[in-house]
Parts: structure tokens; C-alpha cells; sequence
């Protein structure tokens, strides 16, 4: 089960180190799968200001974060106000964009998806795409510095290590939801 599909969250991190990360593992497109491609924090990571550091480092800037992206404005999506990735991972839009990540693999593209958060266990491209990806024989690594990565099944591995009847999320067989803020 061999990919070229990556991710990779901006956290903190400043552009040329988050350029280098992407360059350690030769990324020629990056998926930006934020729901809101801005950072009030990281201006860097603003969607226009971004695209130009990506095209300056020869790297294809792509936006899909309106069929990506973790919080949707698509209200069946939710349960009781919070995020429900099960009902998400059904939504016709959300598999057409899955579609054009199997897509990129087939045709041994090199991409990465971007979120915000850099540690991809917290992330929805791990617990949402990077799961859905595996379903279909997909592995995600995650790339966690310069030429490092965690595979997906790494992470789910962690995440449920010493958990007993735990799903991914830690919670005890329980349908896993998330709230606009935080997990829960």
C-alpha cells in the first residue's frame, strides 16, 4: 500500500521551513484543504500571499477547502452543533474532491494536503481524509519535519496504542464528533 500522498500542517512554522519540509519529499502540488485558507496568526499562510510562495518555489498552489475542508457550511454535516465526520466523509462533494486525491496517486503525483494544525493526529486530514484514504488503499504520510514523515496506519496506531476498545479518536466506541473549537 504505497502512496505519493502527503500532508503537512503550517502551525507556527515559517515559510521557508515549511517550503523545505515540502521540498525534502520533492511535493509538486499542495492541496490546501483549510476551510478558511487565512491565518490571523501566520499572514504567510494567507491564501494569496501563500500561492505566491508556493509558485516562487515551483510548487502548484491548489484550493480545496470548500470540499476538503473540515468545517463545512453544509449543516447535515453536523450533529448537535459539532462536526460529524462520518456524515461528512458521505457528502457527494467531499468524495468528488477524495476522488482527485486517488486520482493524483494513480498518476503517481507527489501532493501534499495542507491544514493548519501541524500535528497531523489532530487534524481532520488525518482523522477524516487521511481514514477515508485508507479505506480505499490509500496510505497518507504525514510529514512531520525535513524528510520526515509518519505513515497513516503510525498514526492510528498512537492515537489507539494501549487503548483497549478505543477508536482513533480516543473515545470508547463512541460516534466521534468535533466542535468548531476543540474535540470532544
Amino acid at each position: 500500500m504505497k502512496g505519493t500522498l502527503y500532508s503537512i500542517g503550517h502551525g507556527n512554522k515559517e515559510i521557508g521551513q515549511f517550503i523545505q519540509e515540502l521540498q525534502s519529499f520533492d511535493i509538486r502540488y499542495l492541496v490546501d484543504v483549510r476551510t478558511k485558507p487565512y491565518s490571523k496568526w501566520s499572514p504567510e499562510y494567507n491564501q494569496a500571499t501563500l500561492k505566491g510562495h508556493m509558485s516562487r518555489a515551483g510548487i502548484t498552489y491548489v484550493y480545496m477547502g470548500d470540499v476538503l475542508g473540515g468545517m463545512p457550511d453544509d449543516p447535515s454535516c453536523y450533529t448537535d452543533g459539532h462536526i460529524d465526520y462520518s456524515k461528512m466523509a458521505k457528502k457527494e462533494t467531499f468524495v468528488k474532491g477524495l476522488e482527485r486525491l486517488i486520482t493524483a496517486n494513480a498518476k503517481k503525483i507527489n501532493l501534499a494536503v495542507m491544514c493548519s494544525e501541524s500535528d497531523p493526529s489532530m487534524c481532520h486530514r488525518c482523522k477524516l481524509i487521511g481514514q477515508e484514504l485508507l479505506k480505499r488503499d490509500i496510505m497518507m504520510n504525514h510529514i512531520v519535519g525535513t524528510g520526515k514523515i509518519k505513515s497513516q496506519a503510525i498514526i492510528i496506531n498512537e492515537l489507539s496504542k494501549g487503548e483497549g476498545s478505543m477508536d482513533l479518536f480516543g473515545n470508547p466506541n463512541e460516534k466521534v464528533v468535533m466542535s468548531r473549537n476543540k474535540y470532544i
